[in-house]
Parts: structure tokens; C-alpha cells; sequence
């Protein structure tokens, strides 16, 4: 599969890892009310999450392959 994203797949890696940089440059402005900054930490939470769960999924892959010698598809989101 190709760095391109298909239409109906969600962001790639690498947009989300970008979105996650931005939130934390807003964040650390400190020009953010509380509430709004309440609103981004959740989000770069949620963001972290989704990202270590990318990475652990694709290192789980990477140990199969390298256990088994096979070579398999890798489905990169």
C-alpha cells in the first residue's frame, strides 16, 4: 500500500501525528482559556492513544515477519 490514504479510511499516521503537534504548540502558547485547553489536552490524549496503538500494531507486524521469514502484505492505515 502507498503513503496515499484511500477516501474512505481515516487519517494517516502521519496527519495525525501533524494534528497532535499542533495541539500541543496551541497548548503551550498558554494564550488558550482553560476550558479550550481542557478541550485540546483531551484531544491530544485521544490522539497518543490512537498513535500507540498504530505503532503496537505495526510492531507486532514487523515481529511476526522477522519471526517467520514470510513475506506478508503489511496494511498500513
Amino acid at each position: 500500500m502507498t503513503d496515499e490514504k484511500k477516501k474512505d479510511d481515516g487519517p494517516t499516521f502521519e496527519e495525525e501525528l501533524q494534528k497532535l503537534e499542533g495541539t500541543v504548540k496551541e497548548l503551550e502558547t498558554g494564550k488558550l482559556g482553560l476550558d479550550e485547553s481542557l478541550e485540546r489536552f483531551e484531544e491530544g490524549v485521544k490522539l497518543t492513544r490512537s498513535l500507540r496503538a498504530r505503532l503496537s500494531d505495526a510492531k507486532g507486524r514487523v515481529e511476526e515477519l522477522l519471526e517467520t521469514g514470510e513475506k506478508k502484505e503489511l496494511d498500513v492505515e
